[in-house]
């Protein structure tokens, strides 16, 4: 098996099982006939990029890049639902709207979150002007984030 195709077995691992330690890859390769050593296996997480994420059992797991750790979404859809007045877009920017003296707090938690389709954030006393990546249109974060302040709406 070629280096390549042993990463993308790894990729396909760590998205389909809850993955904690490089032995437990090492094992789940075995598993699939991959013959490893936990050297190989710890440069290929490097290689890889994979991170550390929190999954929903509450468990620390190896992903792929850019994955949402489930507590920072978690916060962030609660502060969300906290401050957010309004979410509109234009070009790939969107505008968040807050009580006065809110924007701050907003732009701090949404920045910690690490969202993989927010660039930055700007914050003045009640708007926030977040920025996605090129190739992402500011209606479809707008969507997304919009869609957090509608859950569970009746």
């Amino acid at each position: 098996m070629t280096r390549r195709e042993r990463q993308g077995a790894i990729l396909q691992l760590v998205r389909e099982r809850e993955i904690s330690t490089q032995s437990e890859l090492a094992e789940a390769l075995h598993e699939l006939g991959v013959d490893v050593v936990q050297t190989t296996v710890s440069r290929d997480i490097g290689e890889l990029g994979l991170v550390k994420v929190r999954a929903p059992s509450g468990r620390l797991v190896y992903a792929l890049p850019g994955t949402a750790d489930h507590d920072r979404l978690r916060e962030l859809v609660g502060a969300l639902r906290r401050w957010a007045l309004t979410i509109e877009s234009s070009g790939n920017l969107v505008v968040v709207t807050t009580p006065s003296g809110f924007a701050n707090a907003l732009a701090q938690v949404i920045d910690e979150s690490a969202h993989p389709l927010i660039l930055g954030t700007i914050a003045g006393e009640n708007t926030i002007i977040l920025v996605a990546p090129e190739g992402v249109a500011g209606s479809a974060l707008r969507d997304e984030l919009g869609g957090h302040l509608m859950e569970g709406a009746a």
